[in-house]
């Protein structure tokens, strides 16, 4: 079985050679590994293969689909958990199989948001930077006792539970709130309304899938509602925020700090080295000006054991896919 992997980087290579030398050695996948991202352009770049391997930036439109069908693709296999950037309708249509990689390693999102957390507030990057530079001063890094805040989760999931419980044990008193809530989250915290929980947070921290339901979940009127000085952070999806709104709660001093690891136009940014280059995104080039502003380039699931996961179970949809076994991962 032939697959082209799109967004190809060299731990993508690494981890899904390994899986496939180890633990699939005899299911005959042969990876063809591009570099670029799926979109209208690239489709060609998939000719002779039975299905194709894509993650969060590819694009998977009507158009791209009836593309790759054209080409003969028949399977396509995400390498992560959402889905927002695929037309399931169309590929249904089509009769391609779609399938995820639901749940990997919830922990090590978790893990990053809490590191963004520490980080940004005992402002932890400045004082590195300070030290190696003989400057000790502690004046400009003064942070806060999380220890007694209130912190609010949006979104149970397994990645809202494990946020739950890391900042249940920091001693926070943790909300919750999901229009689907699990009955586990119950041990680590309270659930709460939306509003409420906006209200009465230090923390607020987004772990929910990007839907037209969730779409600038956190815009102006939702800033509004936010405790004056809170926290925002977001390691899911960069279009659950609105950005030039953030920025407008940041320019007033409302929003008293922001962590992302995600952005909504990160597909022509992230997982590239642009050091060399003029950014010309003007809103992401605001945003770095802040200090209180800490983002990442969507690292939160980037674990030796996150990334070993997901090669695993892209394999297992692969199988599925071929000997036409049930899949739980499907979505099409």
């Amino acid at each position: 079985m032939h697959v082209t992997v799109y967004s190809t980087q060299p731990y993508d290579r690494r981890f899904l050679e390994a899986m496939r030398e180890t633990r699939f050695a005899d299911a005959g996948i042969q990876w063809h590994f591009q570099e670029a991202a799926l979109n209208a352009e690239t489709v060609a770049l998939a000719h002779g293969s039975q299905a194709v391997c894509v993650f969060v930036n590819d694009s998977l439109d009507e158009a791209v689909l009836a593309g790759l069908h054209a080409a003969g693709v028949e399977a396509v296999v995400l390498r992560c958990a959402g889905y927002n950037n695929v037309d399931l309708e169309a590929a249904r249509r089509l009769g391609l199989f779609v399938a995820r990689v639901p749940a990997y390693s919830p922990e090590a999102v978790a893990e990053h948001a809490m590191a963004l957390i520490m980080t940004l507030n005992r402002k932890t990057h400045r004082a590195y930077n300070r030290v190696r530079e003989g400057n000790c001063a502690l004046d400009g890094l003064l942070g806060e006792t999380l220890f007694g805040k209130t912190a609010g989760v949006v979104g149970t999931g397994r990645i809202g539970l494990a946020m739950a419980r890391l900042l249940h044990g920091f001693g926070c008193r943790v909300l919750g709130f999901d229009p689907y809530p699990s009955p586990d989250f119950a041990a680590w915290g309270e659930s709460a309304a939306l509003d409420d929980l906006l209200a009465a947070s230090d923390i607020v921290t987004l772990h929910c899938p990007l839907t037209d339901a969730t779409h600038h979940l956190i815009d102006g009127d939702a800033l509004a509602r936010m405790k004056p000085g809170a926290m925002l952070v977001n390691t899911s999806r960069g279009a659950l925020i609105d950005t030039p709104a953030v920025i407008e709660a940041l320019k007033a001093r409302r929003l008293g700090a922001l962590a992302i690891d995600v952005y909504e136009q990160e597909s022509e940014l992230f997982f590239r080295d642009h050091s060399a280059e003029i950014i010309d995104d003007d809103l992401f080039a605001r945003l770095t000006s802040f200090p209180n502003v800490l983002m990442t380039g969507h690292q939160g699931f980037f674990t030796a054991e996150a990334l070993d996961e997901i090669a695993q179970v892209t394999c297992e949809n692969l199988l599925a896919f071929r000997d036409g076994t049930p899949c739980a991962n499907r979505l099409a």
